[in-house]
């Protein structure tokens, strides 16, 4: 379960060129070298993301990014702020959370979702993450991760439906850290701009959606990734960190919020701990994903409507 509790609105950049890993001296560079990164890290981000439940060989990421076993670790270590062993360790351990707090799955069965063959491993790498066993974590719902619960009963959330969202292609940029930090507005910029060279305007069927993967409750900032994506109906192709995606079709909670971005963290909160229980959900393993309505520079934020999927059964 891959949740986000948006708090919205400046990029900060990471340069896979990070001189303590000295990619540059691994590797003859030209100009283009960098943009081939991005777009095979794109790659193997979004396998792991849709694969926690499997075993994640790394030479088979290597292969799939197309450097060699000795230049991978590094790469992708310079990109993601670390190892790639430790990224796919702390997503099953975060994801395992989600699901102990927000479902009634037994443990042995979120165990087996996020690629562990028995609770007795998940738990020994839980409580190195988090000082606490999954058993008591679940019993225990004051304890706190990261950060506390806030809800909030004035909050205008309405059209809470079922939906089943149909498979949307994407151009998209991902981006690490906090969420409400991040310029979303100069990352549309940039999509804007390819959908301009490559002629992929559409009157219909463009939609600024943000995909959310980790849950700040149990992620620090500075590694939580988000896809800012611009959904287009035409075919597109990658270009360095532009990438393009499935918005994968499947059944979602959606609910409609309008208000300020900054209130968004109470809306999730709101969500997961009042109507998801009260209504009997069973939550997916699949990543939350927001879509905006209205655009924020010419819309009071009380005015601003955003639509939240939630990934159910």
């Amino acid at each position: 379960m891959k949740f986000a509790f948006l708090e919205k609105p400046v990029w900060f950049p990471i340069s896979i060129f990070d001189p303590e890993i000295e990619i540059l001296r691994i590797m003859p560079q030209r100009p283009s070298t960098k943009e081939e990164y991005l777009k095979q890290i794109n790659i193997v981000v979004e396998y792991i993301n849709n694969h926690l439940d499997e075993n994640i060989d790394l030479r088979m990421l290597a292969e799939m990014s197309n450097f060699s076993p000795f230049h991978f670790q590094r790469i992708m270590k310079a990109f993601l702020g670390e190892p790639i062993g430790a990224f796919i360790v702390r997503l099953r351990v975060e994801t395992a959370a989600q699901l102990i707090r927000h479902t009634d799955l037994p443990i042995q069965e979120i165990a087996y979702r996020v690629g562990y063959e028995t609770p007795s491993s998940l738990s020994k790498v839980f409580k190195q993450f988090y000082n606490i066993s999954p058993s008591d974590y679940r019993n225990n719902k004051d304890f706190t991760i990261m950060k506390p619960i806030q809800l909030n009963a004035n909050l205008n959330i309405s059209k809470k439906k079922v939906v089943t969202f149909k498979p949307k292609t994407a151009i998209y940029i991902q981006r690490i850290g906090g969420y409400q930090t991040l310029d979303y507005g100069e990352v549309w910029k940039t999509l804007w701009e390819y959908v301009k060279e490559n002629k992929l305007f559409t009157l219909m069927g463009m939609e600024h959606i943000c995909i959310y993967h980790n849950d700040p409750k149990v992620t620090s900032e500075d590694k939580l990734h988000t896809d800012i994506c611009l959904t287009v109906s035409k075919k597109a192709k990658p270009k360095g960190e532009i990438g393009v995606k499935m918005v994968k079709e499947g059944k979602y909670l959606m609910f409609r919020y309008q208000g300020s971005y900054e209130h968004l963290g109470s809306v999730y909160d709101t969500i997961y701990e009042k109507h998801i229980p009260e209504g009997g959900y069973q939550l997916r393993n699949a990543s939350c994903f927001e879509k905006y309505l209205n655009n924020p520079m010419n819309t009071a934020p009380e005015k601003l409507k955003t639509e939240i999927y939630i990934p159910i059964e």
